[in-house]
């Protein structure tokens, strides 16, 4: 899989939020409608402790959600841990993984941030950019914005909205009566699009499958010392 080489990785942290501004402009928030075939899930594992990371991307066929590719690496991040910048501490390592993938997928979904984000260029967003593919951010917790909480069913979603009151985001309930996503577009896609391939990907957890297996395939990598077997 091809990946853009947008700008350098080597930045200070002044320098990587003037590129997020930059970068912001470049963002689609429209979905073409294309077909999709393959869906992807990308995870990256580190700690502020070390510099080691596990990174892994899981594709699966859409909509069976059946694996058909893993690919992962054990490599080194270079860029301290700043909050909001996440995508320059785990970009350069997730592109690696991506440019390994022998299948093209037609959607990602990163276990982060997309637009719902300070500047409006979490991973989702940036790494959607740089492979220039329509991208999902579905993160766990709260990063930025405001919400009223979403009732307790499942396929319920409420808006994710900035300070301003503009939305950047959907919290939705995946799963009755467990805690919410936060769902927003990386690039290339819609809310409403990104939100009901969320829902139609949560197979009975609450994390959809592209980033529960992601996460698994990553744990694994971690404990296997970043050794993933024979590849698909």
């Amino acid at each position: 899989m091809h990946a853009r080489a947008l700008h350098d990785w080597r930045l200070s942290t002044q320098e990587a939020i003037a590129l997020q501004k930059r970068l912001r402009q470049e963002v689609i928030t429209s979905w073409n409608g294309s077909e999709i075939r393959h869906i992807a899930g990308a995870d990256i594992a580190t700690t502020k402790e070390s510099p080691k990371a596990y990174a892994g991307v899981v594709v699966l066929s859409y909509p069976e959600l059946v694996v058909v590719e893993e690919r992962g690496l054990e490599d080194e991040v270079r860029f301290p841990y700043v909050p909001g910048l996440l995508a320059f501490r785990e970009g350069p390592v997730l592109t690696k993984v991506f440019e390994q993938l022998r299948t093209e997928p037609d959607v990602i979904v990163f276990d982060g941030q997309g637009l719902a984000h300070p500047r409006g260029m979490g991973i989702a967003t940036h790494m959607g950019l740089i492979l220039d593919k329509p991208s999902i951010g579905c993160a766990k917790s709260l990063l930025f914005g405001r919400y009223q909480e979403p009732e307790a069913v499942r396929g319920v979603w409420a808006d994710l909205r900035d300070p301003g009151g503009h939305v950047i985001g959907a919290v939705v309930r995946t799963k009755p009566k467990t805690n919410p996503v936060f769902v927003s577009i990386g690039h290339r896609i819609d809310l409403e699009t990104a939100i009901q391939l969320m829902l139609t990907c949560a197979r009975g957890y609450r994390i959809p499958e592209p980033t529960r297996l992601a996460h698994n395939f990553v744990t694994r990598l971690r404990r296997t010392g970043g050794h993933q077997g024979d590849p698909n």
